[in-house]
């Protein structure tokens, strides 16, 4: 379980593929604080880590997430937002986020206004998510608020202090990014189909 409040950046040091699964190194600031089978998100992916050396550790990504996800588009020196798993006890400052991304979306608009800078995102409707304007969505691991709702799209304001502590910095037209729509939500309109 994670709250979408970014705790620090990683650097992809290496890329290993083995069958279907790969490897990856990053490099972080809290790698000495990490241990073997502990959680982490990746741009919003839980993955486990398996090794630990020096101020590099290794996760494995199996095709599922591959396939769901923005992890298979990496690159070495690609930043990734890091977040270890949230502690009992601790506040909520973001949302309930369970690492579990459910698609990706692209970028298709970047626009500065007034200190905030609105990100435009758009994703396939087939796989029925919504959100809902004031509502909760998570971009690459980032908790944020819906500021306007549409069929397949939506779009954030972003401060300044988000796109510099995260790689919302490497955003730009036809970035693909992951998206974990709210879980209450989702379980909402699985119930709400049943109806309708």
């Amino acid at each position: 379980m994670f709250t979408g409040i970014i705790e620090a950046m990683g650097e992809i040091c290496s890329l290993t593929k083995e069958g279907s699964n790969l490897h990856i190194e990053v490099k972080s600031p809290i790698t000495s604080e990490l241990k073997i089978d502990q959680s982490v998100a990746h741009n919003g992916v839980c993955l486990t880590v398996v090794e630990i050396s020096g101020a590099i550790y290794t996760v494995t990504a199996i095709k599922e997430t591959l396939d769901k996800s923005n992890i298979g588009n990496l690159e070495i020196g690609s930043a990734v937002n890091l977040e270890r798993s949230m502690k009992l006890g601790e506040r909520l400052d973001g949302h309930i986020v369970q690492g579990h991304v459910d698609q990706t979306a692209t970028c298709n608009s970047i626009n500065e206004a007034d200190g905030s800078t609105y990100y435009t995102f758009t994703y396939d409707g087939k796989y029925e998510n919504i959100t809902i304007e004031k509502g909760s969505i998570t971009v690459n691991g980032v908790s944020l608020t819906v500021v306007d709702s549409k069929k397949s799209e939506f779009s954030v304001a972003i401060i300044p202090y988000t796109i510099e502590h995260t790689n919302f910095k490497t955003f730009k037209v036809g970035t693909i990014i992951n998206l974990e729509f709210d879980v209450v939500g989702k379980y909402l309109t699985r119930l709400a189909s049943k109806y309708f």
